[in-house]
């Protein structure tokens, strides 16, 4: 007799109310749900209180720890990182059943995730072929090493499912700026540790080229208005990361 393998989902959050229900409500069909909350003040945690899940609270140590803490403490033997801003299709929870119970060879997996702003899909400016994160990992062949964004050590390979992780990561153009600003003055500390050495020249010629790319190579003109912002909020990522850099130069 063939034994079901479990899976838990873990959800990292902080004042998601907004989000918060659409994301468990696709996660319902999991053996846990368990949310990693580093204080939110908001009413996220009353919601969550609604539904068969455990609520951890915990500090925010970054990306790469609150995920090694994640698989440390899920009691299933697969774990399925998602944020608050992530909804499983009903397409990609049938397929992870079938992967995870079908003596599955790969350590972890990659989901296409299928990017929304402003009511458009973007199947070019974030396009789910290159959008790729690892978010299906077996417990006890994966660890985080940190980054400005996570990236999984997989003792094992990787494989990639086929259906979509449907994401909606900015609600209006205030969060994307946000978001913008904070990941920025991450990737300055993180070019300041590599002792990088900024300046005008290249800032200008690494933000146009990202704005190249995502606009005119990856064809994001067709994605329209978000397509447009898209590019240019990682044009002004870019450049202000190497601002900030800059900055604390000029300061020390």
């Amino acid at each position: 007799m063939t034994t079901k393998s479990s899976i838990s989902v873990v959800i990292m959050t902080k004042n998601e109310a907004e989000d918060i229900t659409a994301c468990i409500e696709s996660a319902l069909w999991v053996n846990e749900i368990i949310i990693l909350d580093c204080g939110s003040t908001d009413n996220t945690l009353e919601i969550c209180k609604k539904y068969p899940l455990t609520i951890i609270n915990t500090d925010w140590p970054g990306f790469g720890e609150q995920s090694n803490r994640a698989l440390n403490i899920i009691n299933s033997d697969w774990c399925l990182l998602i944020d608050a801003d992530e909804r499983i299709s009903e397409k990609l929870k049938q397929e992870i059943l079938i992967t995870i119970n079908n003596n599955p060879t790969h350590a972890a997996y990659k989901l296409p995730r299928l990017n929304s702003f402003m009511g458009k899909t973007l199947w070019y400016s974030l396009n789910p072929k290159s959008d790729l994160p690892i978010k299906l990992l077996r417990k006890g062949l994966v660890y985080f090493k940190y980054d400005v964004h996570p990236k999984p050590i997989v003792n094992g390979s990787i494989g990639k499912l086929t259906n979509y992780l449907l994401h909606y990561p900015f609600k209006n153009l205030t969060e994307l700026l946000d978001k913008s600003n904070h990941y920025s003055s991450l990737a300055a500390a993180k070019l300041e540790s590599m002792h990088v050495a900024p300046g005008i020249t290249k800032t200008l010629l690494h933000a146009s080229w990202i704005f190249v790319k995502i606009y005119f190579i990856k064809l994001g003109f067709l994605d329209g208005w978000p397509g447009f912002i898209i590019a240019f909020s990682n044009f002004e990522g870019t450049f202000y990361k190497y601002a900030k850099l800059m900055e604390k130069n000029y300061k020390s």
